[in-house]
């Protein structure tokens, strides 16, 4: 079993060498400029490595770039194979990453929250207090209370 910091480092170089070989090795068309490698994980066995990545397109084009990159698969192992120098080369996985759809999400939560801030603000903005705007007694209004009471 290696250590964190062995997978770490192995992770690290699968992501660099992974995308060199996208952007200039690999000349098929559906992969191009689009696939953007955002993450790699290695197991503790150093056996396996997933990699993340995101595609810029549509869902066509997702599902283009996912076969490409599993018809590249075996060039990608090589040339990790020969950057790594391992003993054993880690079968590489690719699955798609989720962050923009996350992150999708969240925008379109803010935006809901900020207009609710904005109906909230629209709603308030000619209101009144209930009662005095400032409810808290003063020592002066103490003393006016004593000598009308006398």
């Amino acid at each position: 079993m290696a250590d964190n910091a062995r997978a770490k480092k192995l992770a690290d170089l699968i992501q660099e060498v992974v995308a060199e070989k996208l952007q200039r090795g690999i000349k098929d068309p559906r992969l191009g400029t689009h696939v953007t490698i955002t993450d790699t994980r290695v197991t503790g066995d150093l056996r396996e490595a997933t990699v993340f990545y995101t595609v810029y397109g549509d869902d066509e084009d997702r599902a283009s770039a996912a076969a490409g990159l599993e018809s590249a698969k075996g060039i990608l192992r090589s040339a990790v194979g020969a950057a790594a120098g391992t003993k054993f080369t880690p079968t590489l996985a690719f699955m798609a990453d989720a962050l923009p759809e996350n992150a999708k999400a969240i925008e379109d939560l803010l935006d809901r929250a900020r207009a609710s801030d904005a109906k909230v603000r629209e709603a308030s903005s000619g209101a009144t207090y209930a009662g005095d705007a400032d409810p808290y007694r003063k020592p002066e209004d103490e003393t006016d209370e004593d000598t009308a009471s006398e």
